[in-house]
């Protein structure tokens, strides 16, 4: 018997409500900007500058011992949070501790981090330190600049794929739900002050073509239909459209969800924010791919007079392989 995660024949009705979910995706993306506005990101060293101390030690972590420890070496800005992890021993005890970008220097100096190393053994005689990365604040800026130029580069070229393969209302509906993803993507990181690094840079590119693919099997149904169901309402094809290609998408969806949560909650702290940041991303995109997407397509509708000579005009491109 095989397993389906949906029926194998539905006609549910998606766009009953168009005005509701698109409201919804507005609201969720209006609050994602205020609490970046606001509360901004946490940005990780990778962007802000500075050196990140990861320690371990078979003493439990003492927060308030490690911060009297460190603060009399007068380094500013030094943030220290314990990591757990179902994969640590008993014995095993992890603290990240940050220092922020010194005056004048690029990065925190070895002397420092040995002043810190001396520090600390006073709290936890056995305290090593497993990695030590430093970034320079010049070098963080350029990242930020980098990173942001490359998901604008990215959903870009979207668009012009889209464009030349369908036609320009579906590229419309297909960047609308693009930015919704990253959107919500970077609102949920800011609303949770979830450090912000260049693995989640990573993370949404990679979301960006996880919810295009999904969009793109939508729409070329939508555009297989469109031929075949030539006096239906656009509505009506629509409909039928994301029905055929629900059980692929809610497989596909689950499936990599199982693997992401694999990796969440076995894979370590290290990759911890890009796997959270792929399962937000996996959530919303396959949202988007029906409910902005679809919705701004239906609103926007297409050429459907197939009767005239220039009734593929849009389409010209339709049938390159992708």
């Amino acid at each position: 018997m095989r397993l389906r995660l949906v029926p194998k024949e539905t006609a549910w009705d998606f766009f009953s409500r168009p005005k509701l979910w698109l409201g919804i995706s507005v609201v969720l993306m209006v609050l994602a900007f205020i609490s970046f506005m606001l509360q901004g990101l946490n940005y990780g060293i990778d962007f802000k500058g500075g050196t990140t101390i990861r320690t371990d030690s078979a003493e439990p972590v003492d927060i308030a011992a490690y911060r009297g420890a460190i603060e009399p070496l007068g380094l500013g800005d030094v943030t220290i949070t314990e990591v757990f992890d179902p994969t640590f021993e008993d014995d095993q005890n992890v603290a990240m501790i940050r220092i922020e970008t010194q005056e004048g220097e690029e990065s925190v100096t070895g002397a420092v981090v040995e002043s810190v190393r001396s520090a600390l053994q006073g709290a936890a005689p056995d305290i090593t330190f497993s990695s030590v990365e430093s970034v320079g604040p010049k070098v963080s800026g350029e990242l930020i600049q980098t990173a942001a130029i490359a998901v604008l580069l990215a959903i870009g070229a979207v668009l012009i794929y889209i464009w030349l393969r369908f036609e320009w209302q579906f590229a419309v509906g297909a960047v609308a739900a693009l930015v919704h993803d990253v959107l919500l993507t970077i609102g949920i990181f800011s609303e949770l002050q979830i450090r912000f690094d260049l693995a989640i840079i990573a993370a949404l590119l990679t979301i960006v073509g996880y919810s295009l693919n999904d969009t793109v099997v939508v729409f070329d149904r939508v555009r297989e239909n469109l031929r075949k169901y030539k006096k239906k309402p656009l509505k009506e094809v629509l409909n039928i459209s994301i029905n055929e290609t629900l059980s692929r998408t809610v497989m596909t969806s689950v499936t990599t969800l199982l693997a992401l949560i694999s990796l969440f909650v076995l894979g370590g702290d290290v990759i911890r924010g890009f796997v959270f940041a792929m399962i937000w991303g996996v959530i919303v995109g396959t949202y988007s791919s029906v409910f902005v997407a679809s919705v701004i397509l239906l609103w926007l509708g297409v050429k459907r007079d197939w009767s005239k000579p220039d009734a593929n005009l849009g389409n010209q491109f339709a049938n390159v392989d992708a």
